[in-house]
């Protein structure tokens, strides 16, 4: 398989859409990406696969030090094959390339290894309000 990733690549909302509700197990919701990229990213990473959409990550980010990785996802035939990895090494390059000084990821307990082993992220105390 022979896997390119693009920075800020072109985004088709229906596949991103269905991209997103695959890898997050939720029917597809008709989110514009493409505005809500435009308006609140940094940039995002592509990853294609013969035409297919098969991951994506979102660099949010604040306009100065700080960027925020959010929706991180691989197709379910493309896991655990490197693609998750290498879509949030793209991400780092570009976000540090920008001036960014911090890389910030939220993630549920099962996603440790991935992103504290395979992407680098070191364990930071942080706080969150459900709202």
């Amino acid at each position: 398989m022979t896997i390119t990733y693009r920075w800020r690549g072109d985004v088709d909302n229906a596949l991103l859409g269905a991209l997103h509700a695959d890898g997050f197990g939720h029917p597809p919701d008709g989110t514009d990406w493409r505005t809500q990229l435009e308006r609140h990213s940094l940039g995002w990473v592509c990853a294609w696969e013969d035409g297919s959409l098969v991951g994506f990550v979102n660099v949010a980010w604040d306009g100065g030090a700080h960027a925020f990785l959010l929706d991180t996802v691989v197709a379910r035939h493309c896991r655990s094959g490197g693609v998750g990895a290498h879509l949030v090494a793209v991400a780092a390059e570009q976000a540090r390339a920008a001036g960014c000084e911090w890389l910030h990821v939220d993630f549920e307990d099962h996603l440790r290894p991935f992103y504290l082993d395979a992407c680098g992220f070191r364990e930071t105390s942080a706080g969150l309000i459900a709202l």
